[in-house]
């Protein structure tokens, strides 16, 4: 045995760099108890070594052999075989979360004959079809490369021969399947999408990922299943209370895709009590342990509860800032933890234009929908994610406007000042990259978006809603908020290099003066060991550290706590 694969019994937690932060959490819920479907995860080395190879490395094919006996051993299930089925769940995991940037294929095992011992065993033959249908499409999507919309009322037959069709025979061993999936998983770390969030995110392209394989659980059993994701705060304020949404009768991809509107979780609380109060002690105890606040991907069949995963939130930039303070006050974080949650981008964000008082007077509005990270831009609708990069290139401010966004359009959503779509809820992945990114964004406002392409709009990503036209925005300050001023407090004694206003800042080297006569690269000399810089210039994160690595000792600009958050996160 080579190692390639990890078992998630939960008797030892792997390290996140081996399994990837998905595995790591089952592994981590496994061990506190928690009711979690057995999996097994092949590492990110085995993930390395196909991409340097360009085949699965030497014993690793026999590791996931071994891996689908525990797994049948676990569940009484059979992959492949029997009149009791073991599917599977297929999903990449990064050991740095990578939210919606690869591949996953779900009910994985199922062919006609698992279809038929699926439909004796449950009783349910309606849902053994939809089940079937569902891998056919994602197997279409994620592995052939050929994404096609299966007729549920075609028999399987037909659904094969348009899979055919589109991106070849699908093969007739599940064994060969799985491989097949692994490979595809492997490969989606190279995608151009995973690229460009990695790229954005400052996040190395040689980790891999690892790839986690799980028993199925079926949200989209009957009327007492379903499924959703829960965050233990609301990752769009900060609030201290549980927010998520819960989608009856349906899979987790269902939710992410955005097409479907699912609803609140106080949904989830009316059909299926027990299972929902077992999800927020479980939220509880996971924010707990982890120390953070926690995204956790869920299912409920015929009204047991199954986690599937647990993960730090993506959090919009207001949550940031919220969370980072107030787990300081209930003790279970210091002040070091909170300032490296909070990032200077997302305070930058925080601090950029918002509508005015009055703005919205008389204004129309053309679209409503859910706010799903707050904040307000204006900009041109344009309706393809590679059109939104290349205008926002050329210094146009862009808004991308999409039916749902798929990891296919990030590097548009990175390039567009927010992002609008049709469908989808605050779990979407439109919601979800929007708030990792801090692009406002508003989802689910309904057809007719899309057409509205080439119009000005505003959008308030609080409010939900987009309005037409240029309307008045003001920039906040940050002494002007309380739990700014906290952490600008923590940041300088934390930073190695004062920070000052304007109004508080000694004089010193001009800096907007010595720019103007010169460049970047001459500043260094220019500054000429001054301990004192000043200037607006140094708000940006580049100019300030030409700064400090010439010297200086203070630097007077302003806002201060993106320059205080550099500063730090430099010196660690």
């Amino acid at each position: 045995m080579s190692g390639w694969t990890i078992k998630l019994d939960g008797s030892e937690l792997p390290t996140k760099e081996a399994a990837g932060g998905k595995a790591w959490s089952i592994a981590r819920m496994r061990g506190l108890g928690l009711p979690v479907p057995p999996a097994f995860v092949i590492g990110t080395k085995a993930c390395l070594a196909f991409l340097d190879s360009g085949d699965f490395p030497a014993g690793l094919a026999e590791e996931i052999d071994a891996g689908l006996a525990w797994l049948e051993s676990e569940t009484g299930r059979s992959f492949g075989a029997g009149e009791k089925r073991l599917l599977l769940s297929v999903r990449s995991g990064a050991a740095i979360s990578m939210p919606g940037m690869m591949d996953t294929v779900l009910n994985l095992g199922i062919d006609d004959a698992g279809e038929a011992a699926l439909a004796a065993e449950t009783g349910l033959p309606g849902f053994a079809r939809d089940t079937h249908r569902r891998f056919l499409e994602l197997y279409a999507s994620i592995v052939l490369k050929a994404p096609v919309e299966l007729a549920g009322d075609a028999p399987p037959g037909d659904w094969r021969a348009a899979v055919e069709a589109a991106g070849g025979p699908v093969p007739a061993s599940v064994r060969d399947q799985l491989l097949a999936t692994v490979r595809a998983v492997f490969e989606s770390w190279n995608t151009r999408r995973a690229r460009r969030y990695r790229e954005h995110n400052n996040i190395p392209h040689d980790l891999g990922t690892a790839v986690t394989i799980q028993a199925m659980v079926f949200g989209n059993l009957d009327e007492r299943s379903g499924t959703g994701v829960l965050f233990s705060r609301n990752p769009l304020t900060g609030e201290a209370e549980p927010y998520g949404e819960y989608l009856p009768r349906a899979q987790g991809e269902d939710v992410v895709s955005g097409k479907f509107t699912p609803l609140p979780l106080d949904a989830m609380a009316t059909a299926e009590p027990e299972a929902h109060a077992a999800l927020l002690a479980a939220s509880d105890r996971l924010e707990r342990e982890h120390g953070d606040v926690q995204d956790i991907e869920f299912t409920v069949q015929s009204g047991q509860l199954y986690l599937l995963q647990s993960r730090a939130a993506k959090r919009a930039p207001a949550a940031a800032v919220r969370f980072a303070v107030d787990m300081v006050a209930e003790g279970r974080i210091d002040p070091a933890t909170a300032l490296s949650r909070v990032s200077a981008e997302q305070v930058r964000t925080l601090l950029l234009p918002r509508l005015s008082d009055g703005a919205t007077d008389g204004a129309a509005v053309l679209a409503t929908g859910e706010g799903a990270c707050p904040g307000a831009a204006t900009g041109v609708l344009v309706a393809d994610a590679d059109e939104a990069e290349r205008r926002a290139a050329a210094g146009e401010d862009v808004i991308l406007v999409r039916k749902t966004t798929s990891p296919d359009d990030v590097h548009g959503m990175i390039a567009a000042r927010a992002v609008v779509t049709e469908q989808g809820g605050s779990t979407s992945h439109a919601a979800v990259v929007s708030r990792a990114l801090g692009r406002p964004c508003v989802v689910g406002v309904g057809d007719g978006a899309v057409a509205k392409a080439g119009t000005v709009v505003t959008v308030d990503g609080a409010g939900g809603l987009v309005y037409a036209g240029t309307l008045a925005t003001e920039a906040p300050n940050e002494q002007a908020d309380a739990r700014l001023r906290q952490l600008i407090e923590w940041a300088r004694a934390a930073s190695p290099v004062a920070v000052v206003d304007f109004a508080a800042g000694p004089d010193g080297f001009d800096v907007d003066r010595a720019l103007a006569a010169g460049d970047a690269e001459a500043l260094a000399g220019a500054i000429g060991g001054a301990s004192v810089v000043r200037g607006h210039a140094l708000a940006n994160d580049d100019i300030a550290r030409i700064a400090r690595g010439a010297g200086a000792t203070t630097i007077v600009t302003e806002p201060v706590l993106p320059v205080l958050l550099t500063m730090i996160g430099d010196a660690a």
